[in-house]
C-alpha cells in the first residue's frame, strides 16, 4: 500500500529502535529521565528558546500553551482553518474556559492583522467582553497546503501582538520543514513567538511525542498542566531517545519528502480530471481537486485505495496527499499512474 493520508505513517529507524532499547532511565515526573533531559535541552537549543518540555502529543503541547497563556474567560484568536481549532476536539474550552475566536485564514496561511485588530475589544475596561490574550499561527499551515509563513509576516505579527499585550503561539508542527523550505533556521522562525510546539512524529520519523518551548516559566507552568492533563510520564527515555535522533539526523532530509511532493504535483498536473498547481507545493502536503465528471471524492478515495494508494479527504473538495521518509520516487509515479487510471476509467 502506497500510503499518503499523513507523515504520521512514518515508521522509526533501526537506529532509532536500537536507542530506544538501549536509553539511559529514570521517572520524567521527578524530573530524573537523564534521556528526556538531554533531549529538551537540544530541543530549546534547536529551536532557539530558553526552556523545554516533552509532550506525548502536539495536541497537547498545543493545549498546554493556551491554558498558561489565557486564563479562564479569556479568549485565543486562532485562524478558522488551524488544527488547533479544527482538530484539537475544542480542548481550550474543555478543560480552561477559554473562548475561540476564529477569524479567516489567508490562502499563504496568515492572519491578516486587519482582522486581527477587528476582533480586539472596542474596550478593553468594558466587562462585557472576553479579553483576548493570546495569538495562535500554524507554520507550515496544514489546511493550506503546508504554506511556510514569511519572516517579513511574522515580524509584523509579533510587533502587532506587542502592541495589543498579546502573546503569540505558534503550532508548528512541521516547523523544520518550514526551515528548509525557506532556507531560515528553526530558531529564526520560533524567535517571533513566544511559544512554539512542534512534532517529533511526523517528517521526523520518531514514534511519539512534541515539544513544547518557550521561557524558563512559562515552561515551568506547562510542566504543571501537563501533569493535570495526564501527561506526566515516567521514563519517557524510551521514546526521548527517538526524538534525540530525530532532532539530529531526520531535518536535512525533509528536502527529499519536499522534492516528492514537488514530483507528485507535477505527475498530478499531467492528468486530465485534475486540478491542482504545482507551484504551489512548497513543502510536502499536496492539495488537489478531482473535476472528473462523474467521479465525487469519495468515489476517486474508494477506488484508489482498491489499487493500493491511500490519500485523504480535506474538506472544500480537496484531496490530500503527504510525501514522507516511507515513500520513493517509484512509489510517487506508481501514484500518479494509478490516478490516471482512475479517472480515465470513470470518465
Amino acid at each position: 500500500m502506497i500510503e499518503m493520508r499523513s507523515d504520521t505513517f512514518t515508521l522509526p529507524t533501526e537506529q532509532m529502535v536500537s536507542a530506544m532499547t538501549q536509553a539511559v532511565l529514570g521517572d520524567d515526573v521527578y524530573g530524573e529521565d537523564p534521556t528526556v533531559n538531554q533531549l529538551e535541552e537540544l530541543a530549546a537549543k534547536s529551536i532557539g528558546k530558553p526552556a523545554a518540555c516533552l509532550m506525548p502529543s502536539g495536541t497537547m503541547a498545543n493545549l498546554a500553551a493556551l491554558l498558561v497563556h489565557v486564563p479562564r474567560g479569556g479568549k485565543v484568536v486562532v485562524g478558522n482553518e488551524s488544527d488547533i481549532y479544527l482538530y484539537e476536539a475544542g480542548g481550550a474550552s474543555v478543560c480552561g474556559g477559554i473562548v475561540y475566536e476564529p477569524i479567516p485564514t489567508q490562502p499563504d496561511g496568515n492572519l491578516a492583522l486587519d482582522d486581527l485588530a477587528a476582533v480586539l475589544p472596542p474596550d478593553a475596561d468594558d466587562p462585557q467582553f472576553a479579553l483576548p490574550g493570546l495569538i495562535c499561527v500554524e507554520n507550515t499551515h496544514n489546511r493550506m497546503g503546508g504554506q511556510a509563513l514569511s519572516q517579513e509576516y511574522l515580524a509584523e505579527l509579533k510587533r502587532f501582538a506587542t502592541g495589543h499585550g498579546l502573546a503569540v503561539h505558534m503550532d508548528g508542527a512541521r516547523i523544520f520543514n518550514a526551515a528548509v523550505a525557506t532556507g531560515v533556521s528553526a530558531d529564526q522562525i520560533a524567535a517571533h513567538a513566544d511559544s512554539i510546539q512542534f512534532c517529533l512524529s511526523k517528517g521526523l520519523s520518531a514514534p511519539i511525542g512534541s515539544i513544547l518551548a518557550g521561557e524558563v516559566a512559562f515552561i515551568e507552568k506547562a510542566r504543571r498542566v501537563r501533569k493535570m492533563l495526564g501527561g506526566g510520564m515516567r521514563q519517557a527515555g524510551v521514546f526521548a531517545a527517538a526524538g534525540l535522533l530525530a532532532l539530529t539526523s531526520m531535518v536535512d532530509r525533509l528536502a527529499d519528502d519536499h522534492q516528492l511532493a514537488a514530483q507528485l504535483a507535477e505527475g498530478l498536473a499531467e492528468v486530465d480530471g485534475i486540478d491542482i498547481d504545482p507551484k504551489a507545493v512548497t513543502t510536502n502536503i499536496v492539495l488537489f481537486r478531482v473535476t472528473a465528471d462523474g467521479l465525487n471524492d469519495n468515489q476517486f478515495l474508494a477506488a484508489v485505495q482498491q489499487r493500493g494508494l491511500v490519500m485523504g479527504e480535506f474538506g472544500h473538495g480537496r484531496i490530500r496527499a503527504v510525501t514522507h521518509r516511507g515513500l520513493t520516487s517509484a512509489d510517487v509515479s506508481a501514484a500518479v499512474a494509478i490516478v490516471a487510471d482512475v479517472v480515465r476509467e470513470t470518465s
